[in-house]
């Protein structure tokens, strides 16, 4: 071996642990922000005891947070690409941390309202802007590890976060839900002024002001009525009206996007078939499915075999480690079969285990539902880190802070989109009984319906060409040697 080839080969061991080390330090920020946002749903009856309100008011907490991070997301690339991305991403995590620390001491309904919004501003940033130094800072070849690392938190804080809610409101306060994130959050920022190298567009051009508005307004309005669907209140019209106008706003933000010369998005990365296949129609589709998942659980648990919050905790760790298990295998993998053969085939598994999960009762062999739910784990685990993955691998350097945002708008309609198609079926087969609340024989339409949706998108992923993201996967080059 020659000096240069030795020198070569050195460059390369140092990127792939620099491209790790900085994909680590954006995961310890992106959990903490996950975890949050699945922690607090358990606390809510003892915070309205504490705040001397009913624990309905409580949910404008929740909602106010989604609806503050929902505006300023459209913001999130311009602004790292304006002020550096290492910056923002520190700011991101400082905003919302000290919110964290803040909420945690609230002393009534308004001041915790107050500080929820500020930390929805503060993590709004942290996602798409954390991508965007990931993806600056790894390599084509790199990239599966990458995307591997920071797409953890999104798979294993819904499933641990419920749990660890609910032990922390037993065993100790509400205020420790909030306050678990100043440590992390410490942590986070220590990491990144140790391991991220600044990095910063050199013209990030004018703000887009008019997008920004028409961006903001038609994502919060989506997801305002999806939420709302969720909860099933106030009837349809308030719905139908929030969706119709969170429609005509985006439909008027994306004109606006494809009329300017400089917008706040550029939305030419749709036309990367890799990027609009992830991200959009099928993309969306299965991630419904992943992400009405975790929500399901639980209730099926509870509701569905009557265990309590611990005991059902128990099951989903179960499921928690399948998400962590496929870690180690998803790179070989990928590397192996290539994307659009793992979407497929690794898709349809998914999806016929979570109809699997419909049909499960309590007089199921205990063995039988912990062998389904690892496997349902690991399925999801490696259908979201290809998906994330394959969104970026044809993306070129001038798409990427777009791109990024772009898939966090998406990932949040999806997410809560999931969760509203699983809540409507479970409301409406209770309500077709005369009842409100659901009983075991709802959760297997749920789960069916669910299942259809994945069995669905997998299909659609057939439309790939055999070699897409071959360059990320290393696909093509295993095959030909």
């Amino acid at each position: 071996m020659t000096t240069a080839e030795t020198s070569e080969n050195r460059q390369e061991a140092a990127s792939g642990r620099q491209a790790k080390i900085v994909a680590l330090v954006v995961a310890v920020s992106f959990f903490m922000q996950i975890l949050d946002g699945t922690i607090v749903a358990t606390s809510l009856p003892q915070m309205a005891a504490s705040f001397g309100v009913r624990p309905v008011s409580m949910s404008i907490g929740i909602t106010v947070y989604m609806l503050t991070m929902a505006a300023f997301i459209p913001l999130s690339g311009w602004l790292g690409d304006r002020f550096g991305a290492r910056r923002v991403f520190l700011m991101s995590i400082g905003v919302f941390t000290g919110a964290s620390l803040f909420c945690g001491l609230s002393g009534s309904l308004m001041e915790f309202v107050l500080w929820r919004a500020v930390q929805g501003a503060g993590s709004a940033l942290m996602t798409p802007v954390g991508r965007i130094i990931v993806l600056k800072n790894a390599r084509k070849s790199e990239l599966v590890q990458a995307i591997a690392l920071i797409t953890w938190p999104a798979l294993t804080a819904p499933v641990i976060g419920p749990v660890l809610g609910s032990f922390i409101t037993t065993y100790a306060s509400w205020h420790w839900n909030f306050l678990i994130n100043i440590p992390i959050g410490v942590l986070g920022m220590g990491l990144v002024l140790r391991f991220v190298p600044e990095q910063r567009e050199a013209d990030a051009g004018r703000l887009d002001l008019v997008g920004f508005v028409l961006s903001a307004a038609g994502l919060t309005f989506l997801l305002a009525a999806l939420e709302l669907s969720v909860k099933w209140e106030g009837g349809l019209l308030p719905v139908i009206s929030m969706l119709a106008a969170g429609i005509v706003l985006s439909v008027m933000a994306t004109r606006h996007f494809l009329a300017v010369d400089n917008p706040l998005l550029d939305l030419s990365a749709f036309g990367v078939q890799t990027f609009a296949m992830s991200t959009l129609s099928a993309g969306t589709a299965c991630r419904v499915a992943i992400n009405a998942t975790p929500f399901l659980l639980p209730l099926l648990f509870q509701l569905g075999f009557g265990l309590s919050s611990i005991a059902a905790g128990t099951y989903l760790l179960v499921y928690f480690l399948g998400n962590l298990g496929m870690k180690t295998v998803t790179t070989p993998l990928l590397r192996f079969f290539g994307f659009r053969t793992v979407l497929v085939l690794n898709g349809l598994i998914a999806a016929f285990s979570i109809v699997a999960c419909g049909f499960l009762t309590p007089d199921t062999p205990q063995f039988f539902i912990h062998a389904l739910l690892f496997l349902a784990g690991l399925s999801r685990s490696m259908e979201f880190t290809a998906l994330n993955t394959l969104a970026f691998a044809d993306i070129g350097p001038a798409q990427r802070s777009s791109a990024s945002t772009l898939s966090s708008m998406l990932q949040q309609v999806s997410m809560l989109l999931g969760v509203a198609v699983a809540a409507a079926v479970l409301n409406i087969a209770a309500a077709l009984r005369g009842a409100e609340t659901p009983v075991l024989a709802d959760f297997r339409w749920a789960f069916v319906l669910v299942g259809a949706i994945g069995v669905i998108s997998s299909l659609r992923f057939l439309q790939l060409p055999a070699e897409a993201g071959a360059e990320v996967s290393g696909h093509r080059k295993f095959q030909k040697n």
